[in-house]
């Protein structure tokens, strides 16, 4: 907001003094995310700015990391690159094949976080519904708690689901879930659910619970309603906290730790393995991937939370 003409010399001052203040905490929070984009050019298997990139001389900038996300656990990575390399990267490149288990646990583990989550938050929604605030409390625990606790947790009753049961005297096996694809998603799509319960929640704060009753009055059904009617007005908190937790699923590497196996490699846990086994400058290359995709995203969010604003009639259009 620029200052009005008769700010006294000491306010100009301090409206100065406050942008360098505000532009330094910025890059601060920013410098350790955006320093790694330059990094994973680099033609040296190093983590530093060699001298070469710092003179900005094209031999020090490589794509040669990039490239090995493909090459990577290859059989043949030499061969031609033709359709049997690019199959062999398909089915045995490292990170390829890390990219796919990503990609379809954060799919279904979105799915299944934000069917449960919108249908918590619309019963949360409600006035007449009892204990919300303590129910509200256990479904985004998930959040509060320390992952490291809520991974060791999940370890243990996936080790066993019918465990509970010898509570009460039954000594029941019903199989493992960890080292599976259903208990990673399910395990993930536990950790989303917070986020979606909440934007869905925080959309419905506006909405006219009227319209739902108008609707029933004029012999509409419950499904026509919500299809019609509210799912149209939550779509963009719905949507928003979807990615929220595609987003959580895509970057965990805790509960992956726990819950997967050796066919359950995620990004993130490969790239743990990475820096466990052998530190190499793919990381970064991965790193900056995975900024460029969050920011997509992050920025998806931004424009559905502008649109359910002019929705709700918050802001003008």
């Amino acid at each position: 907001m620029a200052l009005p003409v008769y700010a006294t010399p000491l306010e100009r001052t301090w409206h100065l003094t406050y942008k360098v203040i505000c532009a330094l905490i910025f890059l601060f929070l920013m410098a350790p995310i955006l320093i790694v984009i330059p990094l994973s050019f680099n033609a040296e298997p190093y983590f530093t700015f060699t001298t070469k990139m710092l003179h900005f001389d094209p031999t020090g900038y490589s794509m040669r990391w990039y490239d090995l996300l493909l090459t990577f656990g290859m059989q043949a990575p030499d061969a031609a690159r033709d359709g049997a390399w690019w199959s062999d990267v398909w089915h045995n490149a490292t990170w390829v094949r890390a990219a796919k288990n990503s990609i379809i646990v954060g799919f279904w583990s979105t799915i299944l976080a934000t069917v449960l989550g919108t249908l918590a938050a619309l019963g949360l929604s409600r006035p007449e519904m009892p204990y919300r605030r303590l129910i509200m409390a256990i479904l985004i625990s998930p959040m509060i708690v320390p992952i490291i606790i809520t991974a060791i947790g999940m370890f243990f009753f996936y080790s066993n689901p019918c465990s509970p049961l010898a509570a009460i005297g039954l000594d029941v096996k019903c199989g493992r879930l960890t080292n599976t694809y259903i208990g990673v998603i399910m395990a993930h799509a536990m950790l989303g659910i917070p986020f979606v319960i909440i934007t869905v929640t925080a959309t419905l704060v506006g909405f006219d619970h009227s319209l739902s009753r108008a609707a029933a009055s004029l012999g509409a059904k419950p499904r026509t309603t919500f299809f019609k009617i509210i799912m149209p007005l939550i779509l963009p908190g719905v949507v928003s906290g979807a990615l929220f937790a595609f987003v959580t699923s895509f970057d965990e590497v805790v509960a992956i730790l726990y819950i997967g196996g050796p066919d359950q490699q995620t990004i993130p846990r490969q790239m743990w393995n990475g820096i466990r086994e052998q530190i190499s400058p793919a990381i970064l290359s991965v790193a900056t991937i995975l900024v460029i995709v969050s920011i997509g995203l992050l920025s998806s969010v931004e424009i559905l939370r502008r649109r359910s604003e002019r929705l709700r009639g918050v802001t003008p259009a």
